[in-house]
């Protein structure tokens, strides 16, 4: 018999034997306790996310997921080892919006390619930050805030965890939206900066929800909008930045899973199908609600979608804010 299309023919029996490979990866996958890298020091939010999934998620696998902290070089040290680390979907990275979309502009130097290095799963949720107010500021909302802050260009200042945090980046992007000076005042890490915000000398400062209600509800600080795009179940009395009138601004920090570039595509597969077992529950919804948060997953090509427009979108504000890390 003459074959009137040898490849077609012999890309069809590839695909063929292929598949019984796949189904195999995945039925002996995972053979052993399966590392989370946090690229955070436990006890902060994202450290917190990735325990909670860690749990729901070792269930589902039949295997226990193991959380390994290694914080440093703004996650570069997490995201580095799994990067290096065997493609067998047994070493996960836990990453941030800072690490995959920040990073690559704030660091001159960074030793991992968010996007040839990885293979994403999932996104497991996203979150936002409130901007709060000391007290003592004669700013009831943020339009009287951007009056204030025109009329005295510089003199108000915000906090942050440091050059290139989220919180910085967010006042980054509200200075320049809204076509005002503000101070920035880094910070070692978000604590250090409350303790002047709640002292009065700092004018304000973008943090997370989970961290801020209960000094808004203590009257300690005073919300003025929150930067996602809907407003928090947690503070529904809050505006979002938009709401508020800088159309367009959107601060949306998402926490999800990737595995080492080359890990086989069935086992991306069976995470991202657990990911999204586990993310429905009712049990996790709720508790990511009680954090602030949103349950959102993704697939793996949605996922490397999101790092790609989120890196093009932080680009240019880190740029304008000068922040550059070795």
């Amino acid at each position: 018999m003459k074959i009137k299309h040898p490849i077609a023919f012999a890309m069809a029996a590839a695909s063929l034997l292929a598949a019984p490979l796949l189904h195999a990866q995945e039925a002996v996958y995972p053979r052993q306790a399966v590392t989370l890298v946090v690229p955070f020091p436990a006890g902060g939010p994202t450290d917190a996310m990735a325990r909670l999934l860690a749990q729901k998620l070792g269930d589902r696998l039949g295997q226990q997921v193991i959380i390994d902290n290694r914080g440093g070089a703004g996650g570069g040290i997490a995201a580095e080892l799994v990067a290096r680390a065997p493609a067998d979907g047994h070493t996960l990275f836990f990453g941030t919006t800072g690490t995959l979309a920040i990073n690559p502009s704030l660091y001159a130097r960074l030793r991992y390619d968010p996007v040839k290095d990885f293979a994403p799963v999932s996104l497991m949720a996203t979150t936002m930050n409130v901007l709060v107010a000391s007290p003592g500021i004669p700013a009831k909302n943020l339009a009287d805030l951007i009056a204030l802050a025109k009329a005295r260009p510089g003199e108000l200042t915000y906090g942050s965890a440091g050059n290139g945090s989220s919180n910085h980046l967010s006042g980054e992007l509200f200075r320049s939206t809204a076509g005002i000076q503000i101070t920035h005042v880094p910070y070692k890490g978000s604590a250090p900066a409350m303790v002047d915000l709640l002292g009065g000398r700092l004018s304000m400062m973008f943090d997370t929800i989970a961290q801020q209600t209960q000094n808004i509800a203590a009257g300690k600080v005073r919300a003025l909008a929150v930067t996602g795009p809907k407003r928090s179940p947690l503070l529904p009395a809050v505006p979002t930045v938009q709401e508020a009138g800088l159309k367009g601004f959107d601060v949306t920090i998402w926490y999800g899973v990737l595995a080492p570039k080359a890990t086989p595509p069935a086992v991306v597969e069976r995470l991202n199908r657990e990911m999204v077992a586990v993310m429905a529950t009712d049990d996790m919804k709720k508790r990511m609600e009680a954090d602030g948060a949103d349950a959102r997953t993704t697939t793996p090509a949605e996922f490397a979608a999101l790092i790609k427009s989120d890196t093009a979108k932080w680009a240019p504000v880190v740029k304008a804010s000068g922040a550059s890390l070795d």
